[in-house]
């Protein structure tokens, strides 16, 4: 069985594995290339703190750029804990600030990423973070690795537009099951002048959601009951034999069943126009707006490319993130679901937008209510 203590003692391992890390030089690990490297002098560049909040939602940005370069301050502490994925289902989760997805960071293009990575000392896994924007030392998972009871700051350039994932990645058989474990979420870095349609005029959004798909493999006992345990290490083999079938349990936006309906929908007006992020650390995924449409979407999630237009479903290549962009013409619950309805229904990976405002019957009208045929 996998323990605590295994943990602990393989996280040196873990550095050195062929899988995780390189050596960068003559026998230096990349920690080992980076002190010795010449430091970068950024004391002139003014530094904004950002307080990250739980998706879907995002914290305060400008959409665009009003100076020069900043370093744009984060922290994230580790948590883990038991989430409930579905009213039969419970997991040991790892989460980046406690939550399914971890939250979305939100810069521009040419400024700097500062993150405090935090892992308490009432954990028991080591962790990092792989940041699929960053360049260098595996996304900064060679410089991120900490047991409990330690904390590590990082910084990047943000050299490229878009959204990205990230994700915890601590090596060998270790990288997906702490992704299947919630360890995953996104970073979207805009242009400094902002998002423009495919005719290259401005565009701007009044609300901005995160919907982060995740793929979950809870194991069941053999009368079919989903299996709990007290630590994410108790469940790690049963674990990884459900991983290995390659069959989800659960499919979900936002760490469980249901965490984006009813009361905890999305919401909008008739008229505003919203930015869908969404992301998938693991899995393919096809987002798709019931009753809307992708009015600008950058499938791969790439704002210098060129928006596609009026898509009715776009493509999420697992390990990437995409935006949607979308101006609400009528009122009313809209789902937003995978369209692998399968996955959608069955799985969990479905979503709500509460649109409020005045419907229009020229968009769409009940000619004739539902009437007895005659005869």
């Amino acid at each position: 069985m996998f323990t605590r203590r295994a943990a602990l003692v393989g996280a040196a391992a873990i550095v050195s594995a062929p899988l995780v890390i390189r050596t960068a030089g003559a026998g230096e690990t990349p920690a080992q290339a980076a002190a010795v490297a010449a430091p970068t002098d950024l004391a002139h560049l003014p530094r904004v703190r950002h307080e990250l909040l739980v998706p879907p939602l995002a914290h305060a940005h400008e959409q665009v750029a009003t100076g020069g370069p900043v370093i744009n301050e984060f922290e994230m502490k580790i948590v883990e804990k038991e989430v409930q994925l579905d009213e039969d289902a419970w997991m040991q989760a790892m989460t980046f600030n406690g939550s399914i997805p971890g939250p979305l960071m939100i810069v521009h293009e040419g400024d700097y990423v500062e993150l405090t990575l935090v892992n308490p000392p009432e954990n028991t896994m080591p962790h990092n973070i792989d940041f699929h924007a960053a360049t260098g030392a595996l996304g900064g998972g060679g410089l991120t690795l900490i047991n409990p009871g330690e904390k590590v700051v990082l910084r990047f350039k943000a050299t490229r537009a878009g959204t990205f994932v990230y994700h915890c990645a601590p090596g060998g058989p270790m990288i997906p099951w702490h992704v299947v474990s919630g360890m995953a979420g996104c970073i979207m870095v805009l242009p400094r002048e902002g998002l423009k349609d495919a005719d290259g005029k401005p565009v701007h959004y009044d609300r901005i959601y995160y919907i982060g798909e995740s793929d979950h493999y809870v194991p069941k006992d053999a009368d079919g009951t989903y299996k709990r345990y007290t630590d994410p290490s108790e469940g790690y083999d049963d674990m990884v034999e459900v991983m290995n079938t390659l069959t989800p349990s659960h499919i979900v936006f936002n760490g469980a069943v249901g965490a984006l309906t009813g009361d905890n929908a999305m919401k909008a007006n008739v008229g505003e126009t919203v930015l869908f992020i969404h992301s998938q650390p693991n899995r393919d995924s096809r987002p798709h707006l019931i009753g809307g449409h992708g009015d600008l979407v950058w499938e791969t999630g790439k704002f210098h490319n060129t928006p596609e237009r009026d898509l009715e479903t776009w493509f999420i290549r697992g390990g990437s993130a995409g935006a949607a962009l979308y101006r609400f013409l009528q009122p009313g619950v809209y789902a937003y679901v995978n369209h692998n309805l399968i996955e959608a229904v069955h799985k969990g990976a479905t979503a709500h937008v509460l649109v409020e405002g005045e419907w229009n019957n020229d968009l769409m009208e009940q000619v004739v209510a539902p009437i007895g045929l005659a005869g």
